[in-house]
């Protein structure tokens, strides 16, 4: 019998800003193999194979492999600059396993102020205000069209996903106007209703992306 689990779980990762990476992650490491980032667990004893850090780790990736699909298609829309020989899963993953987990608990938590769905080199959206209305989740941002490379033909993307696990979206032009406002369309919907919203850019073209933004709805 082995003594040792030499690889828990492993995803192939790139950063598609950073490229090549390597090193350690909480409970995470990052090398290259074959021209491709890997993000894999660190190995544990056997004979503790529920010991609670692993139990933590494989929580993690449990939960955040959860939102992934959670969130149907969008991801492979909202990661366009990831590396051709990169999935969308795979840059996912290996942007929120680090973060996006709360494992303060004796469970670990999805943090959704921290879970990133977009990432890429547009200017982010900024000024964001949401709250519900009778007609559904109203968003109000500053269009940016004075920020060189920010285009009145970009699409803004409103995601907002409900407790039940319905997936609410919205796209716009994010036009010429100074300040613009977007409405995720659900009437009667309630702030206990939402698990977590979120705002981002992609270019005309669908080639570019913002980083994410969450929105906390007042």
């Amino acid at each position: 019998m082995l003594s040792r689990l030499t690889t828990m779980l492993m995803a192939h990762s790139q950063n598609p800003l950073t490229g090549q990476m390597s090193g350690s992650v909480a409970n995470f490491v990052t090398t290259t193999r074959n021209g491709k980032n890997v993000v894999r667990s660190k190995a544990f004893n056997i004979r503790n194979a529920n010991s609670a850090a692993q139990l933590m780790q494989r929580g993690s990736f449990k939960l955040v492999g959860e939102e992934y699909v959670s969130f149907g298609g969008l991801i492979e829309e909202s990661f366009p600059e990831r590396p051709e020989n990169q999935t969308a899963y795979n840059s996912f993953m290996a942007e929120n396993l680090p973060e996006a987990v709360s494992r303060e608990g004796e469970v670990p938590v999805i943090d959704y102020s921290k879970l990133v769905i977009a990432k890429g080199s547009l200017s982010p959206i900024t000024g964001v205000v949401a709250q519900i209305t009778p007609a559904g989740i109203s968003i109000s941002y500053r269009t940016n069209v004075k920020i060189p490379s920010v285009n009145a033909d970009d699409q803004v993307v409103a995601v907002a996903k409900t407790v039940e696990g319905e997936l609410l979206l919205e796209k716009q032009l994010r036009t010429d106007a100074n300040v613009s406002t977007l409405l995720i369309d659900y009437p009667g919907i309630a702030a206990a209703d939402v698990k977590c919203c979120y705002v981002f850019v992609l270019n005309a073209a669908g080639t570019k992306a913002s980083r994410s933004v969450f929105v906390p709805l007042v």
